[in-house]
């Protein structure tokens, strides 16, 4: 799960975990940022950055639990993919899998999953915490997998939240499908783009247009991206899914519990108790 989490570190051993600092310190801008550019950048980010993600966020996640966002939704309670009994056997594609916990808690329930991610570095921490689920390193928008490959597919703040045009992976996805198999993702709540990126009381008030799409970018001082996201309004993400074939079967804005006393980047119990963090779209395939 890779919810926005600017972090400035730079890894340099697989095992143990050793980080230096950044040479420099990105500036934050809003601007275009295309496909191509958007991955480069993400996936250089994500390299840097998996080491201190899984420092800090590790234990939250757990090494065999399905979280589907900071507010702590667990696929045991929420079933979004469909009872545990009914996943044995199945084939499901995690995408943007980081450490692969959720992968990995699916195959203690009886599936097979594929955990796929674009950082190599994320799919070391995948090899460093263990387990038999294969691993693929590869850009969501261009599945390496045979058309009508999985039952499922899913993703935890994976992907989704970084590509510029988010109908290439959703039509990859459908793709690598079989028919009336499920796809369910979660993103940043678009709402949230309206909203400074802050737990506190400075991050309730509006501060941006809801409707500016221009994405959040992170660059060095050629400026060249180092980190983007992209931001898609509720109306266009049902669009997408539509566009690419895809049947919305629900939309689940998870509330924040009483229990989750954690802060993660700009989600905490203050803001979660007034205003959605997260955005769960549950699609099929038809």
């Amino acid at each position: 799960m890779t919810p926005r989490r600017r972090v400035g570190r730079k890894s340099t051993t697989r095992e143990p975990i050793i980080q230096e600092p950044e040479q420099f310190e990105p500036e934050a801008t809003r601007r275009t940022a295309g496909v191509t550019e958007s991955a480069r950048a993400n996936r250089g980010w994500w390299d840097r950055n998996a080491d201190e993600y899984q420092i800090e966020h590790g234990t939250f996640l757990g090494d065999d639990r399905f979280v589907w966002c900071p507010e702590g939704l667990d696929e045991v309670e929420a079933e979004l993919l469909g009872r545990p009994d009914d996943l044995k056997g199945k084939d499901i594609l995690e995408i943007g899998a980081g450490a692969a916990q959720c992968s990995r808690w699916l195959a203690c329930q009886g599936a097979r999953p594929v955990a796929l991610d674009l950082s190599h570095r994320q799919l070391q921490h995948a090899l460093r915490i263990g387990g038999s689920v294969p691993l693929v390193q590869a850009d969501a928008a261009v599945l390496p997998f045979r058309d009508a490959s999985f039952d499922l597919a899913c993703s935890a703040y994976g992907a989704l939240p970084f590509v510029a045009d988010p109908v290439l992976v959703l039509r990859e996805v459908h793709r690598v499908l079989r028919p009336g198999g499920r796809f369910v993702f979660s993103v940043t709540h678009p709402i949230r783009w309206a909203f400074p990126d802050e737990p506190g009381p400075e991050g309730l008030s509006v501060s941006a247009s809801y409707f500016d799409r221009t994405p959040y970018v992170e660059q060095d001082d050629e400026g060249r991206a180092v980190y983007v996201e992209h931001h898609r309004t509720l109306g266009d993400r049902v669009r997408d899914i539509t566009a690419s074939g895809f049947r919305l079967v629900d939309l689940v804005e998870p509330e924040w519990p009483a229990w989750n006393t954690s802060e993660w980047g700009g989600w905490s119990p203050l803001r979660g108790g007034l205003i959605p963090g997260t955005a769960i779209f549950v699609c099929e395939r038809g």
